[in-house]
């Protein structure tokens, strides 16, 4: 045998590269996602455990930021009043989800000017939270706000929405479901285009139409758009800043904080710098918001498996 005819022997890599490939394209994701998540959660974890102004030498005061935190929760203060709102804001957020659904649903018939209203429904999901939570604050305006002329129009008093403790954290979670009703929607949307029509066909030979369609074998198809809407809703809730900081800077008196408006009060602005006790409060939302997708994850898991 000559030497032209001795096969050369493939390196490891190209004997795995297959295997290898996959790694190489996420690589670059996870690197990000382990420089900005992962280590900032266990730098915010350790943080909590320290008494720092973000200028001085930290202390090492071990759990004392929990124990306040507790005893704020027990004596209904700050952290009690934001840990309860964060609860309203998660249940009233997922309002967003059987909303979006329907919507998506109608828009995915075929019917006249099915464009214009696609537009309309899609347009709250591009503009910006600070550009909504303007809007509605001069849609909840006392004196020349279109709620309070809608109003006087039944002969019904003006209604002071984000100035009253009772009404302004639902008044602020209606300016946030418009955007994330838009979003659930396209999400929605995409997972109807995949929806098989065999399936559909089959349902209606078998007599299925309206809501038993809808529950035996539309939504079955949707379970990932669900897990995906549910997942981004429950984050948005839980995270919720941005409108709370425009509409209303957690007034009036501070009934409208939540947990990561009252974490940025105590550790960042003039009323506090303590960023450990800022951070405490981060480490208790971020487990909070852990355990719901931890949950959902698991009963997505549990649905697959029986299948």
């Amino acid at each position: 045998m000559s030497a032209v005819d001795v096969p050369e022997q493939e390196s490891w890599f190209h004997r795995n590269q297959q295997r290898i490939a996959p790694w190489l394209f996420l690589a670059p994701g996870l690197l990000f996602f382990m420089v900005y998540v992962i280590i900032p959660v266990f730098q915010s974890f350790n943080l909590s455990l320290y008494e720092w102004d973000g200028l001085g030498a930290a202390e090492y005061v071990g759990f004392r930021n929990y124990e306040d935190l507790y005893w704020e929760l027990a004596d209904r203060d700050a952290f009690y009043i934001s840990l309860k709102n964060n609860l309203i804001w998660l249940i009233m957020y997922l309002l967003a989800i059987p909303a979006g659904l329907f919507i998506a649903l109608f828009l995915n018939q075929t019917v006249w000017g099915i464009r214009l209203y696609k537009s309309l429904f899609f347009f709250p999901f591009v503009i910006s939270q600070v550009v909504v939570g303007l809007v509605f604050t001069w849609f909840y305006d006392p004196t020349f706000g279109l709620l309070n002329e809608f109003l006087g129009f039944f002969g019904f008093g003006p209604l002071n929405v984000l100035g009253d403790e009772r009404f302004v954290t639902y008044g602020i979670i209606f300016a946030g479901l418009w955007p994330q009703t838009a979003y659930c929607m396209i999400l929605y949307l995409t997972g109807l285009n995949a929806v098989d029509p065999e399936q559909i066909e089959a349902g209606r030979l078998d007599g299925a139409k309206g809501g038993r369609m809808l529950w035996h074998i539309i939504l079955p198809q949707l379970r990932p758009a669900t897990f995906i809407a549910f997942v981004v809703t429950i984050i948005g809730a839980l995270r919720s800043f941005d409108l709370i900081s425009i509409m209303t800077q957690g007034g009036p008196f501070g009934s409208s904080r939540v947990l990561a408006y009252y974490m940025f009060e105590v550790a960042l602005s003039e009323y506090g710098f303590r960023m450990g006790y800022g951070a405490a409060i981060a480490v208790i939302l971020f487990l909070i918001m852990l355990c719901f997708i931890a949950y959902f994850l698991w009963s997505m898991y549990r649905e697959e498996r029986g299948h």
